[in-house]
């Protein structure tokens, strides 16, 4: 047997020296990968153990710094075929450990490469388990990642000067600048379910996944921009209107409260995420921050009509809150626009994850039932909306 002196064994070159630290003064040190500087932003962490690129992408992690709990990162590569929108999103990405091989016929680049492509900078060779406690106990925090001051001292006076998430409108920031045609990134919609629907969908910061799962319906998008007057959806002769994901605080949206308000009993809605935020802010209730949000794919949500468990995906900091309403005595919610069945909760802590109006043709979900990535479980809900659609509810009927 000829054995190997690991000496002469060639190792991955370091990065050059990077912190994290967290505005109650935690620092955690390790190494850069993608770009060097500094990115500050809200510390969250994601439990996913695949999916990186769908999260990097995903418009509703916009001023957030994403902690992976799961510790090998970036093995798979990236590609042009897997992004939920036109860039990486995050504002800075903190690993174990990130791969400097990727190994997919699908690959087109490392993780490394895509972060430098854009910009962001990550952080590796950190203690996640323990960062990931840390935020678990105190709560999602303020944060940078850096490769210029690496004095935790000074970083943690500069993280405390910063905005909080609370109270951020971020949903115009990441959306589209101007109108465009689903089917321009989807392809044409056909179906074999009879009718295809036309529906308008506001870009808080939509998936790509989810013009993918509209046209699997049956179901073609036109994605309006988030600030798109109602006046101007309500008179494009659409079937539905749907409320995407995105980044924020939802009370600090009022544009989309109130497009949102506007639209009820008018057309069908469907919210996702974001989405439903606003759906319940619009009806009256009430949304509030949570300590740590969940971020993930094996969230646990019961339907209340059929009593079935889904596993589901989600990228969420703030909730509805149910008690809001007042409420009947079998539960249904009371708001200005009828009643309110609360049809979805979280098994985990109980969070409420759907409503469906019952006096107006509308519904949402907190979660991602487009599952990018994630489990498939709640994919049933874009043919729900197409039902809600042919229900003869919409402006077209």
């Amino acid at each position: 047997m000829i054995l190997t002196d690991p000496r002469s064994v060639r190792r991955p070159v370091r990065g050059p020296d990077a912190v994290l630290v967290l505005e109650d003064g935690s620092a955690f040190h390790g190494t850069a990968f993608g770009a060097e500087g500094e990115s500050f932003g809200e510390a969250v962490f994601n439990t996913g153990m695949t999916g990186y690129q769908e999260v990097l992408t995903d418009p509703s992690y916009a001023g957030q710094i994403v902690v992976m709990t799961s510790p090998h990162q970036g093995n798979y590569g990236m590609n042009h075929e897997d992004p939920e929108s036109v860039a990486i999103q995050v504002a800075g990405f903190a690993v174990r450990e990130s791969s400097r091989r990727a190994s997919s016929w699908r690959s087109e680049w490392t993780l490394a490469d895509g972060l430098s492509r854009a910009g962001v900078t990550g952080i590796e060779g950190i203690d996640t388990r323990r960062l990931t406690r840390l935020l678990r106990e105190r709560g999602s925090m303020r944060a940078v990642v850096s490769t210029v001051d690496l004095v935790p001292e000074s970083l943690t006076e500069r993280v405390r000067a910063t905005r909080g998430m609370a109270g951020a409108d971020l949903a115009a920031g990441v959306s589209s600048a101007s109108v465009y045609e689903g089917r321009d990134l989807v392809g044409p919609v056909t179906t074999d379910l009879g009718r295809v629907f036309r529906v308008a969908a506001y870009d808080f910061g939509m998936k790509r996944t989810i013009l993918r799962r509209l046209a699997a319906s049956g179901i073609e998008a036109t994605v309006f921009p988030a600030r798109t007057p109602s006046a101007e959806i309500a008179s494009g002769g659409y079937d539905g209107v749907f409320l995407s994901n995105g980044p924020g605080d939802p009370a600090a949206t009022r544009y989309g409260i109130d497009a949102t308000r506007t639209l009820l009993g008018k057309v069908p809605v469907f919210g996702i995420c974001l989405g439903h935020q606003l759906l319940g802010l619009a009806l009256g209730g009430r949304t509030y921050k949570m300590p740590f949000g969940h971020r993930g794919v094996n969230q646990p949500v019961q339907n209340v009509q059929t009593g079935a468990v889904e596993i589901t995906s989600h990228n969420h900091g703030f909730a509805v809150d149910p008690l809001g309403w007042e409420r009947d005595a079998d539960g249904t919610a009371r708001s200005d626009r009828g009643r309110v069945a609360l049809t979805h909760w979280n098994l985990n802590d109980g969070t409420l994850e759907g409503l469906r109006c019952l006096d107006v043709p509308a519904f949402s979900v907190q979660y991602h039932p487009e599952a990018a990535p994630g489990p498939h479980d709640s994919r049933y809900l874009f043919d729900e909306f197409r039902r809600l659609m042919a229900g003869g509810h919409g402006t077209r009927s």
